[in-house]
């Protein structure tokens, strides 16, 4: 289709004069609303105001302007359908071949706080609606929405004046997905900020911008990465990569969770987590961060191998240097020395990942998660305890440190897969049992990686003796605690709530434990 009028109106302004001046150049006229048109016309070219098209001025603060049937139908009409042809001629309806339109800065308008009369200005209304005009009728109109695809139009103008179908459907379906996702962001702003819903009657979710990664959890399926289109919290997704291979699938997963847990300890002393498989394997805080290192690697160095280690304070030379004497996938951190990165670049496919500042652990928001025939969401676990909510339910008090250690082993748990057992000590963990299908053997696995860690660092002992022990839900049986006990461990923290709690307490008393109880489990599937 032949390109002769173009009808353009946008608000990212962004290489709008060189598109003007390609389309001019091929003998296009260009018909423009308000700022377009201003500054095509800066530029010298030669403009006609919609208006010119209308008969009608633009009214009410610019709300009405394009909303008339001299520009839709010139936008939807059938051009070899004889009726429309023949309105077409009857009502002097000039046909409209190319709109170049992108919609009101309403995400970019919410985001830096506005008030509500402004935000409600910001929701286009024109916009969208000739954008979808043109691209319901792409048999014969050309829409373009993104100013990154203006170079592909003018590509194809060079190919003597027309667009091709294929790249008329191309651009159909991104305006039907820019539209949808406009709206998503006004329905998401008016449900969750405006009216302060938790669960609207109808839940938009959208992304933007995919990556395509190599493949997903297994090499037969497909994988992509989009960010959200909206609002959102910065994490694994915008952080800039400075060395290795793309990241795939299991990567961006575990990269995920080892950056959620390592946010736990932000603004703290410096603290290590190495997550394998979604799964922290050694996590520990320390008055630097190469005895941190030492510490969490020491907890489980057999799982650490191929792991994702994170650290919540900038990544010095010698940690650095310490981390690259195992096998490591990626390492994340706030930011990176100058040594840090010299010692890396010795280790070419290792994915060196940096953040800047880390996510809020508390922040709100939705999780979603399908299923067949659905999506279950629900409300971030954000949940939170202090000492004053601590409830001591056994005869011994903990002590100062042991409930130091419950703290630490209870930050640590939240993170790990459930039945959840986390033994810690002295601001680390001492060993971790994750996923098990009951409480009992998730105790004891998490002491047994213990006893291997002793045996393979000679110590003394292992380092679940006189520990304190985190359980992610309540004991349903005094089994687990017994297990933990044998291990060496002084103090349990857990939430309390089952119908044997006096029973898991009476085998705590007479073990000569110390036990809090939280009120607040967490669960992670």
């Amino acid at each position: 289709m032949a390109i002769k009028r173009a009808l353009l109106s946008v608000s990212d302004k962004s290489g709008l004069v060189e598109l003007g001046t390609a389309l001019a150049g091929k003998g296009v006229e260009l018909v423009s609303t308000g700022g377009t048109a201003r500054a095509l016309r800066e530029a010298g070219l030669e403009v006609k105001d919609v208006s010119d098209l209308t008969g009608f001025p633009e009214m009410m603060d610019g709300r009405v302007k394009t909303l008339h049937p001299m520009v839709h139908g010139g936008l939807l009409a059938v051009r070899d359908n004889p009726e429309h042809a023949a309105a077409m001629e009857e009502h002097a309806i000039g046909a409209i071949d190319l709109v170049v339109v992108n919609l009101y800065p309403f995400e970019a308008t919410v985001a830096k706080g506005a008030e509500r009369d402004e935000i409600i200005e910001n929701i286009d209304i024109g916009g969208p609606s000739m954008v979808r005009s043109a691209a319901k009728n792409h048999q014969y109109v050309t829409i373009v929405t993104d100013p990154a695809d203006y170079e592909m139009l003018i590509g194809e103008l060079d190919q003597g004046g027309a667009t091709s179908l294929e790249f008329r459907r191309k651009c159909a379906a991104k305006a039907f997905a820019a539209t949808a996702a406009y709206d998503s962001m006004i329905s998401q702003w008016f449900a969750f900020a405006d009216q302060g819903e938790t669960f609207p009657g109808m839940l938009a979710v959208n992304g933007k911008a995919p990556v395509e990664l190599r493949y997903g959890e297994n090499p037969h399926q497909k994988a992509a990465l989009y960010t959200p289109v909206g609002p959102h919290a910065k994490g694994i997704a915008q952080a800039e990569q400075l060395q290795g291979k793309e990241l795939s699938y299991n990567n961006y997963n575990d990269a995920d969770a080892a950056l959620e847990l390592c946010a736990e300890f932000a603004g703290g002393d410096p603290a290590v987590v190495i997550v394998k498989h979604a799964n922290p394997c050694g996590v520990a805080q320390a008055s630097t961060l190469i005895e941190a290192w030492n510490d969490a690697l020491a907890c489980d160095s057999v799982s650490a191998f191929g792991g994702i280690v994170a650290v919540n304070t900038e990544l010095d030379g010698e940690t650095a240097a310490a981390i690259c004497e195992i096998f490591t996938e990626v390492v994340i951190a706030p930011s990176v020395s100058d040594e840090a990165r010299e010692a890396f670049a010795k280790k070419k496919n290792l994915r060196l990942l940096v953040t800047g500042d880390l996510p809020d652990p508390r922040r709100g928001g939705l999780m979603v998660k399908p299923i067949t025939g659905g999506l279950l969401v629900q409300t971030r676990d954000n949940g939170a305890i202090s000492e004053a909510d601590l409830k001591v339910v056994t005869q011994r008090q903990p002590t100062e440190q042991e409930l130091k250690d419950c703290f630490f082993a209870w930050t640590v748990a939240r993170h790990v897969k459930s039945n959840a057992i986390v033994y810690a000590k002295d601001g680390a963990t001492a060993g971790i049992g994750a996923g098990q299908m009951n409480r009992r053997d998730s105790s004891r696995i998490a002491a047994m990686k213990a006893a291997e860690a002793a045996e393979k660092y000679e110590w003394s002992q292992p380092r679940t003796v006189g520990s304190a022990v985190a359980s992610d839900a309540f004991f349903p049986f005094a089994d687990g605690l017994l297990a933990a006990a044998e291990a060496g461990a002084t103090a349990i923290i857990q939430p309390g709530g089952s119908i044997r709690d006096d029973e898991v307490i009476a085998a705590a008393d007479e073990k000569g434990l110390a036990m809090v109880f939280t009120g607040m489990r967490h669960f992670r599937h």
